[in-house]
């Protein structure tokens, strides 16, 4: 599903966000104790507004910010480094997705805050013998955001509701 990105330059990554002159950060980062440097991330989830009509697209801003005044490098198990959901959906979708067992690393400078944000398109994708995208039912629906560090401590969520 489409989504559009805070910022755009030749070097932004497929996170969303430019990844340029990382280097130094990331390897200064790996000193400090991964339980210190996740503690030091927050993630915040905001949309615009808290009702929308079913299938009205719903535009996410999603902050995550290193609160340290150094460097730091957060590893997650697998390549995934961050994502959003829709009522526990990844992105909306019910699809099987297959991703590399091997670990991802999410470098932040010295209190740096990075900005994505993604537009859900008010409908769930459903995969089974062909893929069809479904109105959600009317009603409070949850939509999420996390770094993927595998213990589902670093997330944020906001209820909206469809009418």
């Amino acid at each position: 599903m489409p989504g559009k990105a805070s910022a755009s330059s030749d070097r932004e990554s497929r996170y969303g966000f430019d990844e340029g002159g990382r280097s130094l950060a990331e390897r200064l980062g790996q000193f400090v104790p991964q339980p210190l440097a996740r503690r030091g991330l927050t993630i915040r989830l905001a949309v615009e507004r808290t009702r929308y009509e079913r299938g009205e697209p719903v535009d996410l801003t999603i902050t995550i910010r290193n609160r340290l005044p150094v460097p730091v490098t957060v590893t997650t198990p697998q390549r995934r480094l961050w994502g959003w959901t829709v009522d526990g959906l990844l992105e909306g979708s019910d699809e099987s997705r297959y991703l590399s067992d091997s670990p991802g690393s999410f470098a932040f400078r010295a209190k740096e805050t990075k900005v994505i944000e993604r537009t859900w398109s008010g409908r769930l994708k459903r995969v089974a013998d062909r893929t069809t995208w479904e109105l959600p039912d009317p009603g409070v629906h949850e939509l999420g955001a996390f770094v993927a560090t595998g213990d589902g401590r670093l997330h944020d969520s906001v209820e909206i509701e469809l009418g």
